[in-house]
């Protein structure tokens, strides 16, 4: 067991207080890891002795991104409906069967080494932790393989059968697979169900049926809603108690009460916003509120094609009204409470003594540099339980 201090911290923000307002940033810091956890912190000055060290030269050290919403299980891309979105094609669910096509078509070793090219991608940007889902193969064998593929690349799969209704199959008879033989399928390979509850995918009644199908096979419960207009997703997220709703695009004031009473955290995702047109979720509204947010990338092919964390923290800044305190409270640790990882031995999302090791160092000294030079690359290395990583294209 050998113990590693990092030292020259300018700028450590820990995101160890209970509120994204208290700020418990520390400056001239340091901290030590031990056996893939966070052994002490404090100033850089009262350092204990180590077995190594490294000096961070004065940069800012955070957690790890926690991406707490991806789709990274599939084949083909979806560039020409980019282009046509971009040129006044309004997005509908419709796209997905695209990619189901191409994903049914791959092998279940193409789809691992797809989402590990994903998630490399994210981890050289700073993610540490990450959900992704299936849901682009739609059928028993596809969204085995694809649990199964999501479950060697990412910390958390949720599992995402009601994502729209494939062609070919009678709409009830699919609602019954997806509760019945895909859900017993894919049950000992994921952590959540989530469905998709929305105009040209399922409406409220329906996304009830499959949640509690989940809820009933041990499962915890996430949902898309509230993406494309008023779905009525959010207060059945509330009703059930899911630990996310995921979008929020399109909120009134009775869902935003719903969800500061509630501990269902809203999941906005801005990335994704951008590329669909769709208007960017009242942000500043759920925060004062009360309610939970958090922030991640929904990297897929088709409405969302980035991995960037940094991109999505930077958008919530300058786009939404959140402070650069707020967007990587939601980025870090508000995306781990929509995981359940926010407490206990296993969290992420924040650094603190006897928690995980899961940091990163920006080649800035400070955190705002994230939304102030937005679009470049600060990410110098991470640390993932411990274990060091760093960018190629960078030296520490």
């Amino acid at each position: 067991m050998t113990a590693e201090l990092l030292t020259g911290i300018g700028e450590l923000t820990t995101q160890s207080a209970e509120f994204s307002h208290d700020d418990d940033r520390l400056t001239d810091a340091a901290l030590v890891i031990e056996n893939g956890r966070i052994a002490w912190i404090g100033p850089a000055a009262d350092a204990p002795p180590s077995d190594s060290r490294v000096d961070v030269g004065g940069r800012a050290v955070l957690p790890g991104w926690v991406d707490s919403h991806t789709h990274l299980v599939f084949a083909g891309d979806r560039a020409a409906e980019f282009e046509a979105r971009m040129a006044g094609q309004r997005y509908a669910a419709g796209g997905i069967l695209a990619t189901m096509t191409a994903t049914r078509a791959a092998s279940e070793a193409a789809l691992v080494a797809n989402a590990r090219r994903l998630r490399r991608e994210a981890e050289a940007q700073g993610t540490t932790f990450l959900e992704t889902k299936t849901g682009y193969g739609l059928d028993v064998d596809g969204e085995l393989r694809s649990a199964r593929a999501a479950a060697d690349v990412a910390d958390i799969v949720s599992f995402l059968g009601a994502h729209v209704v494939p062609p070919g199959i009678d709409r009830r008879a699919y609602l019954d697979l997806v509760t019945g033989p895909m859900l017993a399928a894919v049950a000992p390979h994921v952590d959540f169900i989530d469905a998709f509850c929305e105009t040209g995918a399922f409406d409220v009644d329906e996304c009830r049926e499959v949640l509690l199908a989940g809820r009933a096979a041990g499962l915890g419960l996430r949902l898309h809603g509230n993406q494309l207009g008023s779905s009525g997703g959010v207060r059945l997220a509330v009703e059930l108690g899911c630990a996310s709703v995921d979008h929020c695009n399109h909120l009134d004031d009775a869902d935003i009460d719903a969800l500061a009473g509630s501990n269902t955290v809203a999941t906005l995702l801005p990335a994704c916003d951008l590329s669909t047109r769709e208007p960017f979720p009242p942000a500043r509204r759920l925060l004062d509120a009360g309610a939970h947010i958090a922030l991640a990338s929904n990297c897929n092919p088709g409405t969302s094609y980035t991995t960037s964390m940094p991109f999505c923290v930077a958008t919530a800044v300058l786009q939404m009204g959140l402070t650069v305190r707020e967007a990587v409270w939601a980025a870090t640790r508000g995306a781990a409470r929509a995981l359940g990882r926010e407490h206990g031995p296993d969290a992420v999302g924040s650094l603190r003594v006897g928690g995980r090791a899961d940091l990163q160092v920006l080649d800035a000294p400070a955190v705002a540099h994230l939304a102030y030079r937005p679009g470049v690359p600060l990410c110098v290395a991470t640390w993932t339980e411990g274990i060091r990583a760093a960018p190629a294209h960078r030296e520490l």
